[in-house]
């Protein structure tokens, strides 16, 4: 089931008022049927009030909602066997097993998944008997991921999945989302790491005070920026950066110790730097290109850097 228009979920002028904040301001967008969408942003941003007014665990100021067709808290029991949830922190007792786990949340639904094989898919198999203060960071993480989806959703809401991960299982999760989708599930997430949203997802809301300041995908929202291409290399001492500023598609050069960064236009640029230096005989090392991202986007667009 979805909106009249078509979407999984639906949000118009939502806002909502703490006594001396403003977490989400006039904030709307639409989420469609099978698709990776990316809510992303700094922390204090406004991104789990959005998620858990979605999930009807806070009530809107105001503003309309519609999930799944449903209000979230008008049918909130109905919404609840539909979606899946993984909060931002989530707490179980650390006696209890990973089996059990699945079991007791299998049984809050009248048409859970066969948890075995979610266990199988999750890469938990062999941790069936094991209690969760046992389990890494990572498998902590798969178990509340498998909790989440034991109900079969629709529709599944990922909350900070990877913060505290290391590199190995942050990507190892980025794999995880993209089965969820693969399965037929849409995927609502939340995260502060723009190269994750950057890598996932099919479009991205960029949230800041409580604002959405741009919405498009990946590729557009860095398209737009036409920012400039880097190409960045060490050297042994100080040498002439007019001679690069005289290779075509240059726009301007900097040096800070050994660290040059060549800024130009993506064409020819690599080629016309290498031939360039090779030409003169100046000897470099770790060389290397930039390409702009969606930092580089949330930077254009706020003016600050991403806050931790």
């Amino acid at each position: 089931m979805t909106s009249q228009n078509g979407l999984v979920v639906e949000a118009r002028n939502l806002v909502k008022q703490y006594p001396a904040v403003r977490a989400v301001d006039q904030v709307s967008f639409g989420v469609y049927p099978g698709e990776i969408f990316g809510m992303v942003g700094p922390n204090g941003a406004g991104k789990t009030t959005t998620i858990e007014c979605l999930e009807g665990l806070r009530q809107p100021d105001g503003g309309t909602i519609q999930v799944l067709g449903l209000d979230p808290l008008r049918d909130r029991y109905r919404l609840r066997e539909r979606i899946g949830v993984q909060f931002q922190s989530a707490a179980l007792p650390d006696r209890i097993k990973v089996w059990e786990a699945l079991d007791l949340f299998a049984s809050f639904y009248p048409h859970p998944v066969d948890w075995r094989s979610l266990l199988e898919q999750m890469g938990l198999s062999e941790k069936r008997d094991a209690y969760l203060s046992k389990l890494s960071g990572g498998q902590r993480q798969r178990v509340f991921i498998a909790l989440a989806l034991v109900n079969n959703p629709d529709l599944v809401f990922l909350d900070e999945l990877t913060t505290g991960l290391d590199p190995q299982a942050r990507r190892a999760m980025w794999d995880l989302v993209r089965s969820i989708r693969e399965r037929g599930t849409t995927v609502f997430l939340t995260t502060h790491f723009m190269e994750e949203a950057e890598r996932l997802c099919d479009r991205v809301a960029i949230i800041d005070h409580g604002k959405i300041v741009a919405l498009d995908t990946p590729r557009n929202l860095i398209g737009s920026l036409e920012a400039e291409n880097r190409v960045v290399f060490e050297v042994d001492g100080r040498f002439d950066e007019g001679l690069l500023r005289q290779v075509p598609g240059v726009l301007r050069t900097e040096q800070i110790g050994e660290r040059v960064v060549v800024y130009g236009q993506k064409e020819g640029l690599v080629s016309g730097v290498v031939s360039t230096l090779e030409s003169v005989g100046i000897r470099f090392d770790n060389l290397r290109t930039e390409q702009p991202t969606l930092e580089d986007v949330f930077l254009a667009l706020t003016g600050t850097k991403m806050r931790d």
